[in-house]
């Protein structure tokens, strides 16, 4: 579990960076950030999308996975998380009566804002950190072979990462450090269990299907269009089975 350790106290550090820079931007700047962390994420979900080696087993994943994700809303479910914890660390922020009317509307409307870019950040932080090839992989290896320089490497990317995230969409990007504890810890603590399972094939394809994903993300973040990219996660669970599948009928 070290490793995992070392990825949530990246992202926090991270994070906090970015927070700190922030106060520093402006509106159009903050924007700028935003936009240039939707290329990068756009580009480095191509990169994954690519490493996919079944196309029907892809497209049937995305599609299916996309409906069971719509009808559980899991994009939601996640987002009242995100806005849970937004009101945990503003609590004492939201309690505190205003002096007047127009001084509460104005406050009314921070808290409101907040409280969406609080959850947005936490909804999308947590996706691209968690999906990927070197969350599994790295897990894996961590957890096994106690070899911990996958996880590393990722806790450095992420860390970068996240200053970017935290300076354009604030404090939920650090609460995704929850997302990688649960997920990540879960895969380590589990690896020596499921190693036999994993396939270079099926890496292969959970790549090119996260990959999918945080091309999703990168486009929500230009401003291009609004996926809900969390209901997407079934995918994920889906193309395994379908990797599993074909290598007990071949």
């Amino acid at each position: 579990m070290l490793a995992v350790y070392v990825n949530c106290i990246a992202v926090i550090a991270g994070s906090i960076l970015g927070l700190l820079f922030a106060k520093l931007f402006t509106e159009e700047l903050s924007k700028m950030i935003t936009t240039a962390c939707g290329v990068v994420t756009t580009v480095l979900g191509m990169q994954m999308a690519f490493k996919y080696q079944n196309v029907v087993f892809l497209t049937l994943s995305l599609i299916a996975g996309g409906i069971l994700g719509y009808v559980m809303d899991i994009d939601g479910v996640i987002l009242k998380l995100g806005k849970l914890l937004e009101r945990l660390v503003y609590r004492k922020k939201v309690e505190e009566p205003a002096s007047g009317a127009a001084d509460n509307g104005t406050e009314l409307a921070k808290n409101a804002s907040s409280g969406q870019n609080f959850a947005f950040a936490f909804l999308n932080a947590s996706i691209l950190f968690c999906v990927g090839a070197m969350s599994i992989v790295g897990s894996f290896k961590a957890g096994v072979e106690k070899d911990y320089s996958i996880i590393f490497t990722k806790s450095i990317l992420d860390g970068f990462m996240a200053i970017s995230f935290a300076a354009s969409m604030g404090l939920g990007t650090a609460f995704s450090a929850l997302a990688i504890l649960v997920y990540q810890g879960a895969l380590t603590l589990l690896s020596i269990w499921l190693q036999p399972f994993v396939s270079e094939e099926m890496i292969a394809e959970l790549t090119g299907c996260g990959g999918c994903m945080i091309i999703m993300i990168g486009l929500n973040l230009i401003g291009l269009t609004k996926i809900k990219t969390a209901n997407f996660l079934p995918a994920l669970v889906l193309i395994i089975l379908f990797v599993v599948g074909k290598a007990l009928i071949v």
